[in-house]
This record gives structure tokens, C-alpha cells and sequence, in this order.
């Protein structure tokens, strides 16, 4: 028995395959594949705010330390002159104290063994009752380390070795020391007055310095009435700073 629109066939006939039959192609079978294997979702994080210290960091020559600008050579310079040196701090500044026969020897061992080879100045400070400081600042240019050298010379016979075969730098410095303060450095190329004018008397940054201004003499710049003898005095005059109530003349 036949069906309509179906070719006759023996029953042992087998099926036409796929293959052969145009329009029952499947496209062969393809080994699976599995998707690759993502890496496990890491809990996002964030840059840390404090701050990281690196310890293998080495400071430039501009920036000191403590260990390159003072223990080193505290020590030596505590080798060198053991008790005659006296070390202090202040304000983040090294001082070393030295009397005025150790005073030259200080210097050249600073310049020379310490590496301070840069003058910046020097000056007086008036101690009293007895005595005036002279302080040295020395620069490190290598370690970026500053120090202040400073001695002390007697009130009634103020002298002290000059600098200036250490530190040629010292020269002015030294003039003008000598001229406010009264400081004599013996053995100085040319110690001569450098700012006040030929004639003054006296050293005006020492503290019994009488300010005399305008009651030494008069004074060619008068303003007001009565000022250095012109007309009669508008009102009382009041001495400047610095000059004692019984000093000048009675008027004053």
C-alpha cells in the first residue's frame, strides 16, 4: 500500500542519510567548549591616604639631617678641645663657645676638618656688666649645616686674634665690629673705622651709648619753634631714647 506523494520502496531500503540529501543538512558536531575561566572578582581598593615612608630615600646635600650636620662633629669637636669647648642649642642653631686663646684654632678646625669652608658673618654683642660676645656664622655647603662660633672678650681690654687669615670674608666684618662696639682684633690688615664718618667719637652699639640726636648740638634741620635755639619753645621738649634725664644741656 502506497501513500500519496510517496515514492514506492522496499521496506529493507534504508534511509537516504543527511549527507546525501541536500536539504536535510546539519552542520557537524563541534566539541564543546567551555567559556574561559575568569580570574575571581577582587574587592575593588582604593589608594591609601597616609602617607608612605620610604627608608631607602637619602637626602640631598639640601636637605640636613641631624646625623650629618651635628653628632659627627660634635664629637670631633669634642675630641679636639674636650672641656674647652662648650656646645649648646637654640632655636635649632649650634653654638660652640670657645675662650679667645682657643678662638683661631676653633675656626681653622671647623673650615678645615668640618667641611664649613663658607663665611657669612660676623659681629659684636654687648654683654654687660664685663664683657662683649663676637659670633661667627659658618655655613656647610655640603651638608647644608649652619653654626655659630662665639668667644668672649674682657670689657676693660676687649682684644681678640683677627679672622682674616681663616676666613678672608671677615675683614669688613671685623672693621665694623670695631668701630660699634670697640672690639680690637689684633694683627687685622686694616682696622679702620667702615661706616661712621671720620671724627666720631665713641661706639654706638654699645649699651651705655648716650643717644645724644639733637641735644649734643644744635641741629641744622629744626622744624618746629624753639627746635635747636629757634624762637621759644612751643611745648616741652622730651629727650630721645636712650639719653639719661641729667645729661645735656639744662634747656634740654
Amino acid at each position: 500500500m502506497t501513500t500519496e506523494g510517496t515514492p514506492n520502496r522496499p521496506d529493507n531500503t534504508p534511509e537516504p542519510s543527511n549527507a546525501s540529501n541536500p536539504h536535510n543538512h546539519q552542520p557537524p558536531e563541534r566539541p564543546e567548549t567551555r567559556p574561559p575561566t575568569q580570574p575571581s572578582e577582587r574587592p575593588e581598593t582604593r589608594p591609601s591616604t597616609q602617607p608612605t615612608h620610604d627608608r631607602t630615600h637619602q637626602p640631598t646635600p639640601h636637605q640636613p639631617t641631624e646625623a650629618t650636620a651635628l653628632p659627627g662633629g660634635l664629637t670631633q669637636v669634642r675630641a679636639r678641645f674636650g672641656d674647652r669647648a662648650e656646645i649648646s642649642e637654640s632655636y635649632g642653631d649650634t653654638t660652640i663657645d670657645v675662650t679667645p686663646a682657643d678662638w683661631i684654632e676653633l675656626l681653622t678646625f671647623v673650615r678645615d676638618d668640618l667641611g664649613y669652608a663658607f663665611f657669612d658673618w660676623l659681629t659684636g654683642v654687648d654683654d654687660p656688666p664685663d664683657a662683649f660676645l663676637v659670633v661667627a656664622h659658618v655655613y656647610n655647603l655640603t651638608a647644608g649645616a649652619r653654626l655659630l662660633l662665639r668667644t668672649r672678650v674682657p670689657r676693660e681690654d676687649p682684644h681678640l686674634p683677627t679672622a682674616v687669615g681663616v676666613y678672608r670674608g671677615a675683614n669688613w666684618h671685623e672693621r665694623e665690629t670695631y668701630e660699634m662696639f670697640g672690639v680690637i682684633f689684633d694683627d687685622h690688615p686694616y682696622l679702620v673705622p667702615l661706616l661712621l664718618p671720620d671724627g666720631f667719637e665713641g661706639h654706638p652699639l654699645r649699651k651705655d651709648f648716650i643717644l645724644a640726636a639733637r641735644v649734643a648740638k644744635p641741629w641744622p634741620g629744626a622744624k618746629e619753634p624753639g627746635e635747636s635755639g629757634h624762637g621759644a619753645p612751643s611745648r616741652r621738649k622730651t629727650l630721645p631714647p636712650g639719653v639719661p634725664a641729667d645729661w645735656g644741656p639744662p634747656d634740654a
